[in-house]
């Protein structure tokens, strides 16, 4: 068992480059080619449960999630859109909010980039 601070001053400098986000499943609808950066805390990306950080550079993307999702906003400033209710939020630092897997999202990344730190499940 261990215990893993949270870096609450986490930016997309300080993760790997994970390529282009439209390889991960985006749609990217303006901003070019919107590159995602992350780095695991728990477990890898492709199990069932596991955590760590995620950024994107600024653009906007549609996203279907893949896993629910807790997350919390460390740095930059991003509006999520629910496409299937229109209800929309503006997060930044410290701003939290939980997704359900399948949910049709729309991400406008207001700052120059972000960076989260998230729990995922399947």
């Amino acid at each position: 068992m261990s215990l893993t601070i949270i870096d609450r001053n986490m930016t997309i400098v300080h993760l790997h480059p994970w390529g282009s986000l439209s390889k991960l499943g985006a749609e990217i609808l303006e901003g070019g080619d919107v590159q995602a950066y992350g780095d695991a805390t728990h477990g890898e990306p492709t199990d069932p449960i596991n955590a760590g950080y995620f950024g994107t550079s600024k653009g906007t993307y549609r996203l279907v999630y893949p896993f629910s999702e807790q997350a919390t906003i460390l740095q930059g400033e991003v509006r999520i859109t629910d496409e299937s209710t229109g209800q929309s939020a503006l997060f930044r630092a410290g701003d939290s909010w939980f997704v359900e897997k399948g949910t049709p999202t729309l991400w406008e990344v207001l700052s120059d980039g972000f960076t989260k730190h998230y729990l995922a499940f399947s």
